[in-house]
């Protein structure tokens, strides 16, 4: 009977190659994060990723963006209004141009009553989001027509321009290069954007509120625009302003130029932007690439407006105004405009990312500084270590010998914990500390529910490895029905949180599953091991 119970148990070398697999590939994840430069050989073929510090630890930048969603209804307005134009041209309905207004309508006027019921059908099969108002005849006889723009589309235009809003701002904060950025949407078109370690906080927020809408028009030469005013304007005309930076001085002046109003084309089937060296200038451009439909498009603008200026406008500005010198069918385009470097790389940013649906603006805008976050690492660090020790020193006194393996079930808890992080590339926050410091104390309380009912059978006669059997069998239940529930409510918090919160909630979960592993598994092979080499008539615990 003796020698039947000092045998290994027959899962002993499965839970022994598990642990060994386990404290391996801890260590490959820990080296990056502890160690200095990594050879090339290392992160060729193993693990490279370090721990990312979040805001509060590492410094950086907290935005809290608003878009202007009522802006993205009354766009989606004009555009309808430019479609309009085309539409009522390819019908031959007779009609005075319409206009867009702010409470989301379009009115138009119809010369004749005749064209009514032909534009009323126009309008039914073409425009299911507007509801066509009755119509009202004007003193000369001619026909008001108005379209008002249905309530629940425009809900749906500002969800929308709200979802769009995030992705675009997540690819532009994606192409700027900052790591394990947080951009979280929030209640009422809101959008938290949160950038650890950023170096460049204006060049960030510039960058991420740009509009970056792109439009083509043609320019109207007819016109001298150093005499026109707004009053004496050709219906359909525009003017605007282009602005130049003097190559000797680099004082910037500003031209006034007169544009057709109507969009030739914008930059919505842009599919690339690429910074390129202007060679006879030696300046930055962003040469622009058009998927085929912008590709045909563009060339049908070129071919018909040969030796004509077209004007090359973003957010309202004219960047230049080249002359078509001949039809441009490679579905590409130059965007040049006396930039820097470094604007030409975040304009093809943009451009790359895609436009914003409508203007964002910034509601909140903290920096916090690197010492700040310095400070936050060693007072958390501080913190601890110092309930490391307390708990390992207690461990070692009350339980002896068993303390001995229970702590180095917490270094290895501690060790797998730190990995983790660093493979599953998450972001180590001041509350993340907090929950590898509550872990710490939930560790220790699987070790004490077993080493407290091992303490029982022996007090009952049973042998070592008897207790140690009962011990670990009827503990582990209690162990995973705690641990199991607090998962649960870390993963709820992880899920359903925000910042801090999942923080907290990502340490935790990482940690009551390192912790199950070492309690369960790793302290029972430490004491396998040790009854069947040693062969003890007690246990110290």
């Amino acid at each position: 009977m003796l020698h039947k119970e000092l045998r290994l148990p027959k899962n002993f070398a499965l839970k022994a190659s598990a642990v060994a697999a386990v404290i391996i590939l801890s260590l490959l994840y820990l080296v990056p994060t502890l160690g200095g430069k990594l050879p090339s050989w290392w992160t060729s073929i193993l693990p490279a990723d370090k721990i990312h510090l979040g805001l509060d630890l590492q410094g950086g930048m907290h935005l809290i963006l608003e878009v202007e969603v009522d802006k993205a209804v009354a766009s989606a307005v004009e555009r309808t209004s430019q479609e309009l134009i085309r539409k009522m041209r390819d019908e031959k309905i007779r009609f005075i141009r319409p206009q867009a207004h702010p409470d989301s309508t379009i009115t138009t006027v119809l010369p004749h009553e005749s064209d009514w019921a032909k534009f009323e059908d126009m309008v039914t099969q073409n425009y299911p989001d507007y509801k066509l108002l009755p119509s009202r005849t004007l003193a000369d006889g001619k026909i008001k027509a108005t379209l008002q723009l249905d309530a629940a589309a425009a809900k749906k235009i500002e969800e929308q321009a709200a979802v769009q809003a995030l992705e675009t701002i997540r690819n532009r904060i994606d192409q700027f290069g900052v790591s394990e950025p947080e951009i979280l949407p929030q209640a009422g078109g809101r959008i938290l954007v949160q950038l650890p370690g950023i170096k460049d906080p204006q060049r960030a927020v510039a960058l991420i509120g740009k509009t970056a809408q792109l439009e083509f028009k043609l320019v109207d030469d007819k016109v001298n625009p150093s005499t026109v005013t707004k009053a004496t304007l050709p219906p359909g005309d525009q003017l605007m302003y282009m602005y130049e930076r003097d190559r000797a001085s680099g004082r910037v002046s500003k031209d006034p130029i007169v544009v057709r109003r109507r969009v030739a084309m914008t930059g919505e089937t842009i599919t690339d932007a690429r910074v390129q060296m202007d060679s006879q200038y030696n300046e930055p451009y962003v040469s622009v690439a058009f998927d085929s439909r912008g590709a045909r498009q563009f060339a049908d603008i070129t071919t018909r407006n040969v030796k004509k200026r077209l004007a090359i406008i973003l957010d309202g500005k004219v960047q230049s105004a080249p002359v078509i010198q001949e039809p441009i069918t490679g579905g590409e385009a130059r965007i040049s405009g006396d930039f820097t470097m470094e604007e030409a790389r975040d304009l093809a940013v943009v451009l790359r990312s895609g436009a914003l649906p409508a203007p964002v603006k910034i509601l909140e805008e903290r920096t916090v500084g690197p010492s700040l976050g310095q400070d936050s690492i060693e007072q958390g660090f501080i913190s601890m270590v110092v309930g490391f020790v307390l708990v390992v020193i207690f461990i070692l006194i009350y339980y002896r010998l068993a303390g001995i393996v229970a702590n180095l079930a917490l270094m290895l808890n501690m060790v797998i914990i730190i990995a983790a992080l660093s493979a599953f590339q998450a972001t180590l926050t001041l509350p993340g500390i907090a929950g590898i410091i509550l872990t710490i104390g939930m560790a220790v309380d699987a070790n004490v529910l077993i080493f407290e009912r091992i303490r029982e059978e022996l007090r009952m006669g049973k042998t070592p490895y008897a207790a140690v059997e009962a011990g670990y069998g009827k503990a582990t239940v209690t162990i995973l029905d705690a641990n199991i529930t607090t998962l649960i409510a870390a993963l709820v918090l992880f899920q359903f949180g925000t910042g801090a919160i999942r923080g907290f909630a990502v340490t935790l979960s990482i940690g009551i599953a390192s912790s199950l592993f070492t309690a369960i598994t790793f302290t029972r092979l430490l004491f396998d091991l040790y009854v069947h080499q040693f062969r003890p008539k007690k246990l110290l615990i």
